[in-house]
């Protein structure tokens, strides 16, 4: 076996070292120029007009990758979740349907009929019993309730039935009736019938200030003036009703008018001069027919 020298070992392993180390840098040189580019910006190829690459080129790795809009943190869109506007507003009204008001009749969500009955106090009974045509002749023909006059019981009985017309007939025709019973007139209780915005309103003496003996007789007097000329006053200032039953007061009239005319009696009851509830009423009164006008 022939011997190897010294120098023959020395110079392989010089060129196998010498070899691996070159092939290492370049690897590690390409790595570097693929993620942060060439370092000599000069050698890098600039693709021509010629060799451009289309737009709507596509790869067709990139075709192979599907993702997975939940995974990424994107939101599904579904075609429900789009909402299609119409540029003309028009085109949805005439599509609409048109559909006639309901009647009274149809709007009634039961069909058992409704009873009232309103008490009559004693002394109002004998001219129930005057004016009764009078009254249940409204109440049948205007709102188509059933009347009758329970004399036993001292009561006024009101029912509803086919020939009703509207859904709140049977509440204005016991406000009718119990206005008349309270001892408004009969055409001044009428009204009840006809407006929706009238009401009652009771209150007594001893609400406002509690007053005893000759002091509450004068506060009586105070309120209905010589002859009745305050009452009158304050009626035709609110343009409301007044009776004045012994220590109750009730009125007649609108939300607005009522407070005009509370505000008068009160006054009078604390002990106002009934000059002073005049003046304030003159005023008023010019308020409203500039608020009319």
């Amino acid at each position: 076996m022939a011997p190897v020298s010294t120098s023959n070992i020395v110079n392989t392993k010089k060129k196998r070292r010498g070899g691996v180390s070159v092939s290492a840098k370049a690897r590690a040189k390409s790595a570097k120029e693929s993620i942060v580019g060439p370092s000599n910006p000069s050698k890098v190829h600039v693709p021509s007009q010629e060799e451009a690459v289309p737009l709507d080129a596509r790869d067709d790795e990139e075709d192979d990758v599907m993702i997975d809009p939940l995974v990424a943190g994107e939101t599904v869109i579904s075609h429900t979740d789009i909402i299609l506007t119409d540029s003309d507003p028009s085109a949805d009204n005439n599509d609409r349907p048109n559909f006639a008001p309901l009647s009274a009749s149809a709007q009634k969500t039961t069909t058992a009929t409704e009873t009232r009955r309103i008490p009559i106090p004693p002394h109002r009974m004998t001219p129930l019993k005057k004016d009764w045509v009078n009254i249940f002749s409204p109440l049948t023909e205007m709102v188509g309730l059933q009347v009758r006059m329970n004399v036993h019981r001292r009561a006024v009985e009101l029912r509803t039935s086919r020939h009703t017309k509207e859904v709140g007939a049977i509440q204005k025709g016991a406000d009718f009736v119990r206005a008349y019973a309270l001892g408004f007139d009969i055409q001044d209780a009428i009204a009840l019938l006809r407006l929706d915005d009238l009401y009652l309103d009771s209150f007594e003496i001893k609400d406002v200030k509690t007053l005893q003996g000759e002091h509450l007789s004068r506060a009586i007097g105070r309120i209905a003036g010589q002859d009745g000329k305050t009452k009158f006053t304050i009626e035709n200032a609110s343009r409301t009703r007044i009776i004045l039953a012994d220590t109750k007061i009730h009125i007649l009239g609108s939300f607005q008018n009522i407070k005009i005319a509370r505000d008068a009696i009160v006054s009078l009851i604390l002990g106002s001069p009934p000059g002073k509830i005049y003046a304030s009423l003159r005023t008023i009164g010019a308020r409203l027919k500039q608020r009319a006008i």
